[in-house]
């Protein structure tokens, strides 16, 4: 036993193995998909920063061009100075920023004046004159240095129903110079010019490709993790199967090993008991003789010596059946024929025993290639047990019949008699075993033999108080085959 488990454990230890590093390589390609995911997300966000950041500064210098052209030039010639806080030329810068900045993706956009930290002007009015909202960027544009800076808001949460809705906003600022003629610029920084962008849709978009990116990752990896789960199932089920199979050909093995022996043991000593009994059996049969000569009346004590020498021959000859049975010797047979014979046989033991027998034939039966005289000693072995089994009389019925496919024959012996427990009936082919006073137990081993032997099968129903059936099914050679 415990070399049979071992080996099972070897045979499922590789294959646990196998599944192990499926699992963990399924999980690395799931991680590997996360990761992808955000790093190509990551690198979306970066170039829609670096494409918006340059859009923005091409921008802002255009405005810058088009305020100081537009704007600043006429304003300074008609009156004199710049005063955004004059509604005619607040209207004017409002007019040359927006017709600027028509129809592109601007969200709003502030000028802040040089000198101090305050709004001068916005397309969003309540910004005007707020003081101190520019930050880093602010003062980095006084110095002549373009930056900006992303606000963003959202995350793949935003897909879920309900959330929030995502917000992205780049604010890039540049420093407001006054142009030179040819659009050069020159050194002096008016102010600083902040644009506003409103980049929520782009990054709606890039969130749901890395959602996409990680609900195709994990479909992918659900489809390869359910397939390779119903491969592993298969597997497991395929290997227990095998494993149960081995321990019962183990079993099986170790069994035909054990009755080999047995088997060697009893043809060695039912050779060395035959010929005395033989002998003692030819004394007894010249004793008896003479007894009925010088004793008269005491000639039966030397039959009873006949008697039980001659039943101990039977039982050594089935000791010999058993250890060393017999190839059958095939031919065209009418199974009909050998019911018949063994039926016939049987009969003055019915008679004796108080069981009345019914033959069934079926008329039409296939001839079957088998062993007549080893069939007839199978049927005899059955009947015998089934007379047995009926000690106070009964019914047995002994039936023929063709085959569900037609290739075959059934035999069928039904008994009324006392029936059989689950658990005897599990070891009623095991040789040696009975529960009877008188019997060797080899009688329905023997028979089992025979039929598997013709490539048969031999199935018994049984119930306690009920009787038994024996089903014994033949079929020829070619049949099996298709």
């Amino acid at each position: 036993m415990a070399e049979a488990s071992a080996i099972n454990l070897d045979a499922v230890k590789p294959f646990r193995l196998v599944k192990f590093f499926t699992f963990t390589g399924l999980a690395m390609m799931l991680i590997f998909g996360l990761i992808l995911s955000w790093v190509i997300s990551n690198y979306a966000r970066k170039v829609l920063l670096e494409r918006s950041e340059a859009y923005a500064f091409l921008l802002a210098e255009n405005l810058n061009n088009q305020v100081f052209q537009q704007f600043v030039l006429p304003t300074v010639v008609r009156y004199g100075t710049i005063a955004l806080s004059n509604p005619q030329q607040f209207s004017r810068l409002d007019t040359v920023v927006r017709n600027t900045t028509h129809g592109l993706n601007v969200d709003s956009v502030t000028i802040y004046d040089s000198e101090e930290n305050i709004i001068s002007y916005s397309t969003i009015r309540e910004r005007v004159g707020q003081r101190d909202v520019g930050g880093i960027e602010y003062k980095k544009a006084l110095q002549g240095e373009n930056s900006s800076i992303l606000i963003s808001t959202g995350t793949m949460l935003a897909l879920l129903p309900g959330a929030p809705p995502t917000s992205c906003k780049l604010k890039t600022y540049i420093p407001f110079h006054s142009a030179k003629p040819l659009g050069e610029q020159s050194e002096v920084i008016m102010g600083v010019i902040e644009i506003v962008q409103d980049l929520s849709g782009d990054l709606e978009a890039i969130i749901r490709l890395q959602g996409s990116i990680i609900v195709i990752s994990i479909t992918v990896m659900g489809g390869l993790f359910i397939a390779l789960r119903l491969i592993v199932s298969r597997a497991d089920r395929i290997i227990e199967a095998r494993a149960r199979e081995r321990r019962r050909l183990e079993a099986k093995l170790n069994q035909a090993e054990r009755l080999a022996n047995l088997g060697k043991m009893v043809a060695a000593v039912s050779h060395e008991i035959k010929n005395p009994l033989g002998i003692v059996r030819s004394t007894a049969e010249i004793l008896g003789k003479r007894l009925r000569t010088v004793a008269p009346g005491n000639d039966h004590l030397a039959n009873i010596i006949v008697e039980e020498t001659s039943r101990l021959d039977g039982i050594v000859m089935e000791f010999l059946d058993f250890a060393r049975p017999q190839t059958p010797n095939k031919s065209l047979v009418a199974i009909n024929e050998v019911v018949e014979k063994v039926a016939r046989f049987m009969t003055p033991e019915f008679s004796k025993q108080r069981v009345e027998f019914q033959l069934l034939l079926h008329p039409e039966l296939p001839p079957m290639e088998a062993d007549a005289m080893l069939l007839h000693r199978a049927l005899l072995n059955i009947l015998v047990n089934s007379v047995q089994a009926m000690e106070g009389g009964g019914t047995l019925t002994l039936s023929t019949a063709p085959a569900a496919d037609k290739n075959g024959v059934v035999i069928r012996i039904r008994d009324t008699g006392i029936g059989m427990s689950a658990k005897k009936l599990g070891l009623i082919f095991v040789p040696f075993f009975t529960d009877k006073n008188r019997g060797t137990g080899l009688g329905l081993a023997i028979a089992k033999n025979i039929v598997e032997d013709h490539h048969g099968t031999i199935e018994v129903q049984s119930e306690e108080g009920k009787g038994s059936t024996f089903i014994i099914t033949l079929k020829n050679p070619d049949a099996m085959a298709d």
